[in-house]
């Protein structure tokens, strides 16, 4: 009787202990489910989910080159998923998917026997796709040592409303839209477009198996990272599909020879096509938004609603722009430091150095902090780990901040921007030769002095102000009110009783006769001029203008230049055509910005047209036809200012207008000769090479094969003339005759008339 009445008492203690953790279980489960631990989602918020997606910035063709976002994340429909894929997913995720509602109770049981009571790793972890999706949607938060357990519950009541609410399809869906793959990229369409570079639709049985695989460990089976590891995965993952009957085992095998070809495509804010571009388009998309709001009368956010940005870039243009700056640009860069050799600034000149180091933010947070000058350059001055930029791949070496900075000022930059003249609509935008490196773009925000690219405008303003394409000037240098004698390249070998037409003047970039050009036509109307044709910079009222001293923004440069090709018309810099949002409702839409009114006339315009195109044929830029063999129609213009700092180029077609600039980022830095700085060996190889590429391309031909409208035979028979002739005896005696000739140049003609008596008797002509 005693021993019942124990055994009695045993069961009942047991019932209330059984009864007990059943009761703290189902109120530990509803302090859950009632948000005790977290506020669930309702269904009604299920309903309406919407998660954070990627911006795409989209070319002129539609393709895709960039996104802005916080997380890679890029929706797409169900209808979009390749079976293949979707079969493997299931086969290796969640093989029962179709058939529970949510919480896969088999599997779970197999897991606690298992697993756990059996200690079988092989049993799988009792995951359904549902389960994961609730764990992509919400993530998981930390609740102490009870976190695992609260967060498996709240995701199975979440999985459970989410199989309430939505069909199998659309769950998968919803699963292939936000599920985390490799390289910090969420969702199957961006790890499609980013590993393989094409749409998900798109995507083969290994491409779909390899990308699957990489769900059970993002980073270990990355296959960018760890190829082989990822194709061993992949395997796994056709097994899987042959095992659940997806595919035949001759399928399987055939599938699992095939090798992992990646296409991959970086996305990322400082990599792939175009990153000085997109940057652009971010800061000008970020300004429009602010004057935006969606239906609920907020703004728009760049990273999180999914628009898309329509621009004007040619992907093939830019893509080959990035690589004709990088070729050349590699080049001169050596012949740049060979030039210089031991003497080189960036190793000699300590003042810049020190300049440079001042703009870091390491030595900004070290003074901030309080720190000497003297106590920064000692920390600054010791060796650390660093990866330096080179163009045969970057490399990390131990140096100090300081040597890091001396090795960046060592490097030349450039900048080149091509639009079509007529609507202004950019085709290639390449800011500089390394945006990871180098983020200054040098087409948006750098002024530099601009040679004689600013020429054109001085010899446009004087045929609008009334002066004929053969009316002569002299070379001979004329010092002016200041003391300032401009002077030829030529120098000794020029005669300076030769006169030359503007034709020849301006295609042999001389000097002396742009700025008698510009006296003559008046400085005030010269101005005028270049103001009415697009440039929006202040300018000096100088002389020195006409050679290019006034320093102007890349882009509004090439927009003075496109009347040239535009009926006199100024086309502005214009990329972005329209802004949609995730559903495809036009945001805001952009057409081209044209002048309403001409700024050159016709015939000035095709004269100097004319003009552009003997500085190629005959002039400073004949490297485009002697060197580079370019027989397209090309007018250009070559520019270097003083001291070798800037080389320019700018390009002309009838379809396309290219203008390119390089030079040291600090001005202080220039070519140590004209050989290697003047514009027409460091800037017209780029346009040079680019011209090249694109007539090797038949997509290109409607640019490359335009030609310029031939002049009229009244116009011909204007610039019909000889490009240049020589002063007569008692000019040459008596005075040159210049119109522009003013009281500072008295002196010279005094010293020129002495110069040729000592001549006749026998003395010596320093002149």
């Amino acid at each position: 009787m005693l021993n019942k009445i124990k055994k009695s008492s045993k069961i009942k203690w047991a019932l209330i202990i059984l009864l007990s953790l059943f009761t703290i279980f189902v109120l530990f489960f509803a302090s859950i489910y009632f948000g005790a631990w977290g506020q669930l989602p309702s269904s009604t918020e299920l309903k309406e989910l919407k998660q954070n997606r990627a911006t795409e910035v989209l070319a002129k063709n539609g393709e895709l080159i960039g996104k802005f976002y916080i997380f890679d994340r890029q929706p797409i429909t169900y209808k979009e998923l390749p079976t293949h894929l979707i079969n493997a997913l299931v086969a290796t995720e969640d093989a029962r998917f179709f058939e529970h509602d949510g919480i896969d109770n088999r599997s779970l049981l197999r897991v606690v026997f298992k697993s756990i009571l059996l200690q079988d790793d092989s049993a799988g972890g009792g995951s359904t796709i549902s389960l994961q999706l609730a764990k992509n949607i919400y993530g998981r938060k930390d609740y102490g040592t009870l976190g695992i357990v609260v967060n498996k519950f709240q995701e199975a009541i979440i999985a459970k409303r989410l199989e309430d609410i939505y069909s199998k399809q659309e769950i998968i869906r919803l699963y292939f839209n936000t599920v985390p793959f490799s390289d910090n990229t969420f969702g199957i369409e961006s790890a499609a477009m980013k590993f393989f570079g094409k749409h998900t639709s798109e995507i083969n049985l290994e491409e779909a198996a390899v990308l699957v695989g990489t769900l059970k460990a993002s980073h270990s089976y990355n296959p960018r990272i760890f190829p082989e590891r990822s194709r061993l995965r992949r395997d796994v993952v056709l097994e899987q599909m042959g095992k659940y009957g997806y595919l035949t085992e001759e399928e399987v095998q055939e599938a699992k020879q095939r090798e992992l070809v990646l296409n991959y495509k970086s996305y990322s804010h400082d990599k792939g096509l175009a990153p000085y571009f997109r940057e652009q388009v971010r800061k000008d998309v970020s300004k429009i938004l602010d004057t935006l709001k969606n239906k609920d009368g907020k703004k728009f956010n760049i990273y999180r609603d999914g628009l898309s940005v329509h621009t004007t870039l040619d992907v093939k243009m830019q893509t080959l722009a990035e690589e004709a700056l990088k070729e050349h640009l590699q080049n001169l860069q050596k012949q740049h430091e060979d030039a210089w050799g031991k003497a080189a600034p960036w190793l000699t000149n300590q003042q810049i150095v020190n300049d440079a180091l001042k703009k870091t933010s390491a030595w900004k947070n070290l003074a901030k902090e309080g720190h000497s000058e003297a106590e920064i350059m000692k920390v600054l001055n010791k060796e650390h780990p660093t990866e330096l930029f080179n163009y045969e791949g970057t490399e990390t070496k131990n140096v100090s901040t300081r040597d890091s900075v001396a090795h960046y000022l060592k490097f030349l930059n450039a900048g080149m921007l091509a639009v079509t003249p007529e609507t202004g609509a950019v085709q290639a935008w390449v800011g500089g030769v390394n945006f990871q490196h180098f983020q200054y773009d040098h087409v948006s925000q750098s002024k530099r002095q601009v040679g004689s690219t600013f020429k054109p405008f001085v010899y446009t303003a004087a045929l609008e102000n009334g002066i004929e394409p053969c009316e002569y000037f002299s070379a001979r240098e004329v010092t002016y009110a200041d003391g300032w004698t401009p002077s030829n390249s030529g120098g000794e070998d020029e005669d300076p009783h030769m006169n030359y037409n503007l034709k020849e003047a301006l295609s042999q970039s001389m000097n002396t006769i742009a700025v008698k050009v510009l006296m003559e036509t008046g400085i005030e109307n010269v101005v005028n001029q270049a103001k009415a044709m697009g440039i929006t910079s202040d300018l000096p009222k100088v002389p020195s203008i006409a050679l290019g001293t006034a320093s102007l923004n890349l882009t509004e440069l090439t927009e003075a230049y496109t009347p040239f090709v535009n009926e006199g018309k100024t086309s502005q810099a214009f990329y972005i055509t329209k802004i949609e949002d995730g559903e495809g409702n036009i945001l805001a839409e952009f057409k081209p910005e044209i002048s309403d009114n001409r700024s050159i006339s016709e015939t000035n315009r095709k004269i100097m047209i004319e003009m552009m195109k003997a500085t190629v044929n005959e002039g400073t830029a004949t490297r485009l036809r002697s060197t580079y063999g370019l027989r397209n129609d090309i007018a250009g213009k070559t520019g270097t200012t003083q001291n070798n700092k800037d080389g320019w180029f700018v390009g002309i077609t009838p379809k396309l207008l290219a203008v390119t600039w390089v030079g040291s980022d600090d001005h202080r830095i220039g070519f140590r000769n004209t050989y290697i700085g003047q514009g027409a060996n460091s800037a017209l190889p780029v346009f040079a090479k680019l011209m090249q590429k694109m007539n090797s391309d038949p997509e290109f031909n409607e640019i490359t094969q335009a030609r310029f409208t031939p002049l009229s035979a009244e116009t011909k028979e204007m610039m019909d003339c000889d490009p240049e002739k020589r002063d007569g005896f008692f000019k040459r005696l008596f005075g040159s005759g210049d119109k522009d000739e003013t009281e500072e140049s008295k002196k010279e003609e005094k010293k020129e008339k002495k110069g040729f008596f000592k001549r006749l008797f026998g003395g010596k002509d320093k002149n």
